[in-house]
């Protein structure tokens, strides 16, 4: 969530911002403006309504002392009656104002906390404007594997493999959905294995989060309300709560210290965690990304740090290089690329995708986004961390994929190929794989 004093000082730059990102929220905006000068006067009008309540109260118990001194004296109380009474005339009515200002301040409220939410982050000013067509390829590593055969698709080789079995996979789940078998499995499992160790290596602590989320965390992530119909949801059958199954792990990370206040020197905190991502996927697919390229389930190594907000450039640029250096140890060629303000997505202010070449695709396929939300996801999840002075501030989080195997197994398969169908399995797997070389079709 962007800071609403930001919008205040300057709502022309977050309006630029947000187009940059191209998103028009021009009357989101200026909505904010209007129902934050309507909220702060009916906030101020019940304190100032609160403030007479009060001081009718205070006098009313002065004229009670006083009236019951005149009974004592035998002397005539009735105009200190009549006072006392309307004195609570008047707080009985003032009572009925601050209800009903609190019953049109609390609509104000939800409507302004919705047009907040609604917002995504502002885009880091040095980002190209626009889409997808102005993002930047920084750098390309590893040699592109060339063939003096004809290649096959990874669909064709993990059949030929029995690496999948993509038809009893659908069997079982439906479309977008497949099975790993015998060596794909263990092949699948070795990546998982090789992304952990490595984090581990980097002094990253392990979490196994769980797989079924509540509402506020996607909330936190910054997922919803906008995206909420991209996930699978689980309603509870006795009670009105309902559940949704994790996209990525970072929805779960992203919530550890949600309402909690960290200190200083707990700052950065380091996690990767393992879980299947389960997306709806919606909507029609190209005929090239046939087989794993995309699907409704997935497992994930997900990288995530907070940190303080001096630290989290300095943090970015690491997560970038561990996913760097993941994809660089499987011996792939792939490229970096700093996406455009308009195709980061709305949680974020920064992004950069690793890309791997997938041969049959003729291109490059994000196996990783490494992302800098700033203080954005903290806010929705009120994260803040005490500075040794004694000041609170929000945290800022970060994420990055360390890695998706559902891309990085087809290019492994694609840019590994020999003639013969088998397939080179990567230095860094092979302890994994038990010694295993070469995947050749028995």
């Amino acid at each position: 969530m962007i800071d609403i004093k930001r919008i205040k000082e300057n709502p022309d730059a977050i309006k630029a911002g947000m187009k940059a990102k191209e998103v028009d929220c021009d009357a989101t905006i200026d909505r904010i403006l209007e129902l934050d000068v309507q909220v702060r006067g009916l906030k101020t009008h019940t304190e100032t309504k609160t403030a007479e309540k009060n001081k009718l109260a205070k006098e009313n118990g002065k004229l009670f002392g006083q009236k019951k001194g005149a009974e004592k004296k035998g002397e005539d109380t009735s105009a200190l009656e009549a006072q006392i009474k309307a004195n609570m005339d008047a707080s009985v009515k003032i009572d009925e104002e601050i209800a009903e200002d609190k019953q049109k301040l609390k609509v104000l409220d939800d409507e302004l906390t919705t047009c907040m939410l609604s917002l995504p982050n502002m885009p880091d000013p040095d980002l190209l404007p626009g889409g997808k067509e102005n993002n930047q390829p920084l750098r390309y590593i590893g040699e592109k594997h060339s063939f003096d055969f004809e290649p096959k698709h990874h669909v064709d080789l993990c059949q030929n493999l029995g690496l999948i079995d993509y038809e009893r996979g659908v069997k079982l789940a439906g479309a977008g959905n497949w099975i790993y078998t015998d060596r794909g499995a263990r092949l699948e499992w070795a990546l998982l294995n090789y992304f952990i160790d490595c984090h581990i290596a980097d002094g990253y602590e392990m979490i196994l989060p769980p797989h079924m989320l509540e509402y506020q965390c996607g909330l936190t992530a910054g997922q919803f309300p906008k995206f909420a119909d991209e996930v699978y949801k689980i309603a509870n059958p006795t009670d009105d709560r309902v559940h949704y199954m994790l996209p990525t792990a970072e929805a779960a990370l992203a919530s550890i210290y949600r309402d909690e206040i960290l200190t200083e020197a707990d700052l950065p905190k380091k996690f990767f965690a393992y879980t299947p991502c389960f997306r709806r996927e919606a909507g029609s697919h190209r005929a090239d990304e046939r087989g794993m390229v995309r699907g409704h389930q997935f497992n994930k190594v997900e990288m995530f740090q907070y940190t303080t907000p001096e630290g989290s450039d300095e943090a970015f640029e690491e997560l970038v290089h561990k996913a760097e250096k993941l994809v660089s140890g499987l011996g792939l060629h792939f490229r970096t690329v700093k996406l455009a303000a308009g195709d980061c997505s709305a949680s974020m202010a920064r992004t950069y995708d690793i890309e791997i070449l997938i041969p049959s695709m003729n291109g490059y396929k994000e196996v990783s986004s490494v992302s800098n939300a700033r203080d954005y996801q903290a806010r929705r999840g009120n994260i803040r961390f005490r500075r040794a002075d004694g000041k609170i501030e929000y945290v800022h989080t970060l994420n990055g994929s360390g890695l998706a195997t559902s891309r990085i197994f087809p290019a492994i398969v694609e840019q590994n190929q020999r003639a013969d169908g088998s397939v080179v399995i990567p230095e860094a797997l092979r302890k994994y794989m038990g010694g295993m070389e070469v995947i050749e079709k028995k």
